[in-house]
């Protein structure tokens, strides 16, 4: 089996695990008001709300799309999204959030895990892309760390219990 590429960024904000995953969690011009990635975002098949087995629609400000589907949802603990349909270099990408309670706040780790195609170029853009996807995911965390600050984002937020939804899963 070929290890497959991870890029990861940390940061420690100041609110409780569960405001901090429902502000990773934001959709519609509360997102599009934070995070540098996004054009534009929506739920997909009818959903209104984020959860396991959902899909969603993201175009990046990059001009690429991507069809993804949350695999794993636990509000305040992790969630975890696979791509469905992307840019064609793709051949797998994933993304995940991890919450874990510090004191005083919570240490949030963002993760993107791909593969690209064709196998062969895999040598050299393997490198490019931890690269890229590295100042990505780095510009992303750090927004989502002002965003942790921000009352207009913080009153826009409703943090979900676990225990309050059917979504729930520990898978990662």
């Amino acid at each position: 089996m070929v290890a497959v590429p991870v890029v990861t960024a940390e940061t420690v904000v100041d609110v409780s695990p569960l405001v901090a995953f429902a502000v990773s969690q934001t959709t519609g011009e509360v997102r599009l008001g934070w995070d540098p990635f996004i054009r534009r975002q929506h739920l997909m098949d009818g959903a209104t709300t984020p959860g396991k087995g959902v899909r969603t629609f993201t175009h990046s400000r990059h001009g690429f799309t991507m069809v993804s589907r949350y695999v794993s949802y636990v509000p305040g603990s992790n969630v975890g999204m696979t791509m469905e349909r992307g840019p064609w270099f793709f051949d797998v990408f994933g993304g995940g959030w991890r919450f874990t309670a510090t004191d005083g706040g919570t240490r949030a780790v963002w993760k993107y895990t791909f593969s690209v195609k064709p196998g062969w170029l895999r040598p050299v853009a393997d490198p490019i892309g931890r690269w890229l996807l590295g100042r990505d995911i780095r510009r992303r965390i750090d927004a989502f760390a002002v965003a942790c600050r921000d009352p207009a984002v913080l009153s826009a937020v409703t943090p979900v219990d676990e225990t309050s939804t059917s979504q729930g899963d520990t898978d990662a």
